[in-house]
């Protein structure tokens, strides 16, 4: 992504936000104005106390101007108490708006891409950045504020003084801006990569941590290590460089603080052979060593480390932009013309009867996370028939939970098509429920509210008492429900474990008319016997199941078998697969071992 686009996106929004912030800015700068006052008599103070008064023998007169000088100084603090008082109502506005676009941020990722929500950086962006953009944006705001107001201070006294001091000043000054904006642009790119590569490194152990078993079983440890040991890799050759341009940006500080006091001493007998007093001169030194230099060192400082971070922390609050070439980007919306309801097919021959139409079907399927990753899906074909159970099986991070978010519609294929019942998948724009399929993800939803509602939530309307407790009885979560006190008792999800959540989910899933499930290891939680109790339960019911299987015995209860391995895809039954595919006859030969 270009520095230039990351501009222009990160300008957009914080224009936006400082527009809204006006007032704010507006009581900063009249306090920042008692600043410059106190940088203007700071040096002016010295050269009149020197040239009107010790130098002219009227010592009075020179310590009434170093007491001018003191009161300056007492004025600032008025203006530094000020400031601090403005800058919480301008760095707090902004944590906030950014803790705020951090979770609107990632619940979208997780309704419209779920297998990849809990690797996109939130916890990150909701914790460590937001606190980060917060302490780096104050910390710029005060030094620039500073820096601005105390320039204006000090260049208004150097041109009172004597305007022949800017000649020397300037030059040297702006000399050493330039050698230190040089290494703002690569310290930005170097510190978004450092930030890459951090996020990279925490999706991975995330995924490695969940999927720690399935790796182990595939015999894939040493090769998942490898990837966390290149990523560690990586963000050690980053700090490097970062260290390296530090050093850079550390050499340029020197040249702009120090080349305008060297200039100022080597200017210094042809200013006083042209009418520039000795208290001009030490007014001019006093501005340079006191204000201008340390604010300028304090800028610098800030823009080289706050400023470059801040830049590339905020790049990631801002909204996403499509992709050019993004096969996603480039679709139609969801809802046209294509989105008509294909008719029953006619058999083969001329006037015959309809044929049923599948409940789903894959016609050359494939799907990557970004134009030019490599597919996670890849010209899969399937036809899933009404009634039909399907255990989908694979190593973690294979394709399976990014499969059923296809046939949910929460995904859109790069190629190829995706039907229910003959239509398209795809959501409908406005991303009201579907009623052709219910979606059950790892990690079960239930909500603060009456077992009756958590139950009843997937169903258009109310669910009779009977048929309540017959899907419960159906599931084995009716002594569930009545340790927690019956129907109408509250539900605290927190007082609940993960395997009583998920038991909650799929008696309301059972009750759901829609007439495809999906269960994304939905049922991880539940021992061996409560998940087949449960799965035989949802497959009686009317409508086809498809179950991404964690358990082989999963697999035994299926019509038929889908057996992701990465190269490709092959579907048949429990009994036929262990003679088609190794890693299915692997699969199952580790869980006859167990058993």
């Amino acid at each position: 992504m270009s520095e230039y686009g990351t501009w222009r996106r990160v300008g957009r929004e914080g224009r936006r936000f400082l527009r809204a912030h006006l007032a704010v800015l507006g009581r900063l700068a009249l306090w920042s104005l008692l600043e410059s006052a106190h940088t203007f008599l700071g040096g002016y103070a010295v050269a009149r106390a020197l040239d009107d008064g010790f130098l002219a023998g009227r010592t009075g007169t020179g310590l009434g101007w170093l007491a001018a000088a003191g009161a300056g100084a007492l004025l600032g603090a008025l203006a530094l108490r000020g400031v601090f008082g403005g800058l919480a109502d301008l760095v707090e506005p902004l944590r906030d708006g950014l803790v705020r676009r951090a979770v609107r941020q990632a619940l979208d990722r997780a309704v419209a891409d779920p297998p990849r929500a809990a690797g996109s950086g939130a916890v990150s962006r909701l914790t460590q950045q937001s606190e980060m953009a917060r302490d780096s944006f104050a910390g710029l705001v005060l030094t620039a504020r500073s820096f601005v107001f105390t320039a204006l201070g000090a260049l208004a006294g150097l041109a009172a003084l004597a305007p022949a001091l800017l000649l020397f000043v300037l030059p040297a000054l702006l000399l050493g801006a330039v050698c230190f904006a040089a290494t703002l642009h690569p310290m930005a790119l170097v510190q978004r990569a450092a930030l890459d590569t951090d996020e990279a490194l925490s999706a991975r152990t995330g995924e490695l941590a969940a999927g720690l078993r399935d790796v182990v079983a595939c015999g894939g440890a040493a090769e998942a290590g490898a990837g966390v040991e290149r990523l560690v890799a990586a963000q050690q050759r980053l700090t490097r460089r970062l260290a390296r341009w530090a050093a850079l940006r550390t050499l340029a500080l020197g040249v702009a603080g120090r080349l305008p006091v060297v200039a100022l001493l080597a200017g210094a007998p042809w200013l006083l052979g042209r009418g520039v007093s000795a208290g001009a001169l030490a007014g001019a030194f006093t501005y340079l060593v006191q204000s201008l230099l340390p604010a300028l060192d304090a800028l610098m400082t800030a823009l080289g480390s706050a400023g470059t971070r801040l830049l590339v922390v905020l790049d990631r609050f801002c909204d996403p932009q499509p992709v050019p070439g993004d096969a996603r980007a480039a679709r139609p919306a969801p809802g046209g013309a294509a989105a008509v309801p294909a008719p029953a097919l006619p058999s083969p021959g001329h006037g015959g009867p309809a044929r049923p139409v599948p409940a789903a079907e894959l016609r050359r399927l494939r799907f990557a996370y970004g134009p030019h990753a490599q597919p996670v899906i890849d010209g899969l074909d399937l036809v899933l028939r009404d009634g039909e159970h399907l255990a989908v099986v694979g190593p973690s991070g294979i394709g399976k939970s990014t499969l059923t978010a296809l046939l949910a519609g929460l995904l859109a294929p790069g190629a190829g098509s995706v039907l229910l019942a003959g239509a398209p998948a795809a959501a409908a724009p406005d991303r009201s429920p579907d009623p052709r399929r219910t979606l059950l993800p790892q990690e079960a939803y239930v909500f603060t509210g009456t077992v009756r509602e958590n139950l009843a939530h997937l169903c258009p309307g109310p669910v009779p008492d009977a048929r309540a407790a017959r899907a419960l009885a159906a599931l084995g979560a009716d002594r569930l429900v009545d340790r927690l006190g019956g129907l109408d008792a509250t539900v605290d999800p927190g007082r609940l474990s993960p395997g009583e959540r998920q038991l909650l989910a799929l008696t309301a899933a059972y009750l759901s008319p829609a007439p495809l499930l999906l269960l994304d290891e939905a049922t991880c939680h539940l021992d061996a016997r409560t998940e087949e109790r449960a799965e035989r339960a949802l497959a009686a019911r009317p409508g086809t199941l498809v179950v991404v299987a964690h358990r082989i015995s999963s697999a035994a209860r299926a019509d038929r078998v889908l057996v992701l391995d990465g190269t490709r895809a092959v579907c048949g039954t429990h009994a036929e697969l262990p003679a088609r595919s190794p890693l299915y006859r692997d699969l199952v030969g580790m869980w006859n071992a167990d058993r």
